[in-house]
């Protein structure tokens, strides 16, 4: 249950996102339920083989890289999706970072298991 109630609010951290970025949009909750989705499934699945291929980069720009990829993996997400779209390299940076802020402070918000 806890999962499902994590997605919606990643779905309404999407939604915050596109509200407050010109250069980033989604068409209706269903298509950020459907984003939130395929975010998640990138980031679990995509982003650890490319984390390792730029591990060199991400060292020599001392984790900044780590931006550049969570953008990449964003403006990925919004080209695979027809009702989610990113506009630019850029918006995809900012796009992600306040995705990844407002997702976490939402999550943060569920109460955990209890032992």
């Amino acid at each position: 249950m806890r999962i499902l109630l994590i997605w919606v609010l990643n779905a309404v951290a999407l939604l915050g996102v596109a509200y407050l970025m010109p250069g980033i949009e989604v068409t209706s909750f269903g298509s950020a339920m459907l984003a939130a989705l395929v975010i998640g499934l990138l980031n679990t699945l995509v982003r650890p083989v490319l984390v390792v291929l730029t591990l060199p980069i991400t060292l020599l720009t001392l984790g900044l890289f780590y931006f550049v990829l969570n953008g990449l993996l964003f403006w990925l997400a919004g080209n695979l999706l027809s009702g989610f779209e990113v506009h630019g390299f850029v918006a995809a940076v900012l796009g992600a970072i306040l995705y990844s802020v407002i997702a976490w402070a939402l999550s943060a918000l569920v109460p955990g298991k209890k032992d």
